[in-house]
């Protein structure tokens, strides 16, 4: 029997799915070097900002791209740059600043590059003896405090955060650099995302790795709600922090990279993915001369396994869920339904896009070099992937466990797999594209946000995200995920950030509020803006005019004030 349609779209590859690229523009001066402006400074306004809209928008990203002679080589290495539009009564200010992370702060007092980065391996000194130069290959790297990626929350403090075991808090008003804390001084982890969770009580939620003697885990991390703030001093306080979970690794000498997790009211999920990392090349990559991303691997025959947690309890669910590869950065929503866990995220096919994202690609000239990089990357798409909690042994075989209405994932109990001479339920599942082919001329889409004070961890039916028609994202689309139609934010030239969404004061509905971004554009110099978007019609309400160049950045959060 011939394959229908919808089997032969399916066994395509993400990437195949989406339209071929055709003479883009180069995004150069995106990826270029920025200018602090450690004072507020004016913008000017189109349109209107509602009034209500009170507090921070703080974006982070890299933003300083060299020091001296030296250049980085990944655009991950770029120190940290934060940003803040400050919104009140109608109003914006701009303001930026370097984090004085120790990597800044070293790389600025020699004037080259001193500490190691994602992508970039710091060379010796050139002022050191040839004797001490050769010995410093054999010295193991410190770990960067150089926090590009987000900004997060821990009792109540500001922090930026990358992927190592450092953060730095921040002063969320001033940009002001605060002290340097080490996750391993309260816990015994080795490094942490940048993409934690928090419940309605306060607390959160994250995850890290250890490794030693005993193997690679993957660790649950829970952080409790902040205390009296009045009888607490002015310092960082992760005190009460905890390990809830380790989970082991699947492959323990090639564990699994991973940049978020997945939480419910009552579950955290851990998704083990085939991006490997090899820990022999991981121990001896400085004598190697290589640089982290260089020991990454996509490794498909490994498969996809979710691991299922209580979350109150930390107790690991003995069930393997397993399922095809695939490749994911951002969970967007998950929510307990009647006995079953459903997850949405954005995936992809293929996991070696993250070594890609080098300067010199992204530094392409306009036309065929830039088509032909941005045709070679992983295209992510929104995918549903549903989880049946109450697998025993009287559970049947080869049967598909999902009962819920109108729902195509799939999951069957399959022949148990042994594991340390037990044996345990296995589980494998087949995901639902939660879109339809229109998403597919924007590109798939990333940096997926909902509206999470209200609806993490609960059924939901809107998210906002970012369209990738081009490397970077070129357009902002919002999605009803109950009936997968898009409302869509592009304009050539123009190039959005992450969108944040603002809930209006006593919203009754779920899209009841704002949808904030940063757009730049690398066709004007000193062209970018704030861009406010009504969320229920994503139409523009206004923008806030800056005359700054912004690189591109990764994250952002709103900080309300009172």
């Amino acid at each position: 029997m011939p394959a229908t349609t919808e089997q032969y779209t399916h066994n395509l590859s993400s990437r195949e799915r989406c339209p071929k690229a055709d003479d883009l523009e180069s995004l150069e001066h995106l990826v270029q070097s920025g200018e602090e402006t450690p004072e507020p400074i004016p913008t000017t306004i189109k349109g209107s900002i509602p009034t209500w809209i009170n507090g921070s928008f703080l974006r982070n990203g890299p933003g300083k791209f060299e020091f001296g002679e030296d250049k980085y080589i990944h655009w991950f290495d770029g120190m940290a740059m934060m940003h803040r539009f400050h919104i009140r009564d109608g109003s914006v200010t701009y303001s930026s600043r370097f984090l004085r992370s120790d990597s800044y702060v070293q790389n600025l007092e020699k004037n080259r590059i001193v500490v190691s980065e994602f992508g970039t391996v710091a060379s010796p000194d050139p002022c050191q003896s040839i004797f001490a130069r050769f010995f410093s290959y054999f010295q193991t790297p410190q770990p960067t405090d150089n926090a590009n990626v987000n900004f997060v929350k821990y009792k109540g403090d500001y922090y930026v955060s990358t992927e190592t075991n450092y953060m730095r808090r921040v002063d969320p008003q001033s940009l002001e650099t605060k002290e340097k804390v080490d996750w391993s001084q309260y816990i015994a982890v080795n490094s942490a995302t940048a993409h934690p969770h928090y419940d309605r009580e306060g607390a959160t939620y994250n995850m890290g790795n250890s490794y030693g003697r005993n193997g690679f885990f993957y660790n649950i991390i829970r952080v409790p709600p902040p205390e009296d703030k009045s009888a607490v001093e002015d310092s960082a306080d992760l005190r009460g922090a905890e390990v809830i979970c380790s989970i082991p690794a699947d492959e323990p000498r090639k564990p699994s990279y991973y940049h978020s997790f997945v939480m419910s009211e009552n579950y955290i999920v851990f998704i083990e993915q085939p991006i490997k990392l090899n820990l022999l090349k991981f121990m001896l990559y400085k004598i190697q001369g290589k640089s982290f991303h260089n020991i990454l691997s996509w490794e498909p025959q490994y498969g996809t396994v979710f691991h299922l947690v209580h979350r109150r309890t930390g107790k690991k669910s003995p069930v393997k869920y397993r399922a095809a590869p695939m490749f994911t950065l951002h969970q967007i929503n998950a929510y307990e339904d009647n006995g079953f866990l459903v997850m949405d995220m954005c995936c992809g096919d293929d996991g070696v896009v993250i070594g890609e994202f080098t300067l010199e690609n992204l530094r392409r000239e306009s036309g065929q070099a830039m088509d032909e990089f941005y045709n070679s990357l992983c295209r992510n798409l929104p995918r549903r992937y549903v989880l049946p909690l109450n697998v025993d042994e009287n559970t049947p075989l080869d049967e598909n466990l999902i009962t819920l209405h109108d729902c195509k994932a799939t999951a069957m109990k399959t022949n148990p797999e042994e594991v340390k001479a037990e044996k345990c339920s296995r589980v494998y599942m087949t995901h639902e594209e939660l879109h339809d082919d229109q998403l597919l001329q924007y590109g798939g889409l990333e940096f997926p946000q909902i509206n999470y004070a209200k609806y993490n961890g609960r059924p939901y039916r809107y998210m906002y995200a970012c369209g990738f028609g081009h490397v970077f994202a070129d357009s902002l689309l919002k999605m009803d995920v109950h009936t997968k139609e898009l409302k869509v934010w592009r304009y050539p030239g123009l190039y959005p950030s992450e969108p944040v969404f603002v809930a209006s004061p006593g919203a009754a509905e779920e899209d009841d509020g704002v949808v904030l971004s940063v757009v730049v554009t690398p066709r004007k110099e000193k062209s970018t803006f704030l861009l406010i978007l009504d969320a229920r019609t994503f139409t523009e309400l206004g923008r806030a005019e800056v005359p700054v160049n912004i690189p591109c950045g990764t994250h952002g959060v709103f900080n309300e004030m009172g």
